[in-house]
């Protein structure tokens, strides 16, 4: 067999091993994270299902929607907390779309609630599970202070009756799209933030996206695992 027909054979195996390697990268299962947070004692708490519909419309939540940093101190209500927790990153296809829309449909968001003042749920820190709508108790007793120690001391993070944490972790989204992905992953949580902010705009709540915070703390205050990195802290109350 002379070069030449050595080379071509080599290119044409090349060629192959490029498109087979495409299709792989394209076809790739979902990549899934396993379970890191340990739960206590196996605490599970099923929220109350969401509502469809509302007397608001999205025209008028977008008109209203505002900052707030000021809260009256009354709880929520597990309600309220339900469908937060589901505009954040709820399901609602069979086929597990969600709320917020995801490159790749990778999901690379996890969403954590710390309880302060919320009725029926003891305070501590919840890990919210899309899938089943429901929480994993992480951690016992009131983290709010903590979690405002951790945001540069920012009172309105332990004065809301409850805050949501939005959490990321990368390579489920950057496995496929290499470093794109980052900026696919921040655009996902926007988007999460944005139906909070939205959401307790309908229901007369206030809330408030807060990004100044030590990466570190905050996920110690939650208990969270490496892989996670935190994006928003919104506490929640009323006002």
């Amino acid at each position: 067999m002379d070069r030449r027909t050595v080379g071509a054979i080599m290119v044409v195996l090349g060629v192959v091993g490029l498109a087979l390697a495409s299709l792989f990268m394209l076809f790739y299962p979902r990549p899934t994270t396993p379970e890191l947070s340990p739960t206590l004692n196996g605490t599970v708490i099923k929220l109350p299902e969401p509502r469809y519909d509302s007397d608001v419309s999205v025209e008028e939540a977008l008109l209203r929607r505002r900052s707030v940093r000021e809260y009256t101190g009354e709880p929520l209500f597990l309600q309220e907390v339900s469908q937060l927790l589901w505009a954040a990153q709820g399901i609602t296809d069979p086929r597990g779309f969600r709320t917020a829309p995801s490159a790749g449909g990778l999901y690379p968001l996890e969403v954590y609630l710390v309880a302060g003042e919320v009725e029926n749920l003891d305070a501590g820190v919840y890990k919210y599970r899309s899938q089943e709508h429901e929480l994993v108790k992480l951690l016992t007793g009131d983290k709010r202070q903590e979690l405002c120690t951790a945001a540069l001391e920012q009172d309105w993070v332990k004065k809301g009756a409850a805050v949501i944490v939005i959490m990321a972790v990368y390579a489920r989204t950057t496995l496929k799209y290499g470093d794109r992905g980052i900026r696919y992953v921040h655009m996902e949580a926007g988007h999460a933030a944005q139906n909070v902010c939205l959401q307790a705009t309908a229901f007369g709540l206030g809330t408030v996206t807060v990004g100044a915070f030590y990466d570190d703390q905050v996920r110690e205050v939650l208990g969270a695992p490496e892989n996670e990195e935190p994006l928003y802290v919104m506490p929640v109350g009323r006002k």
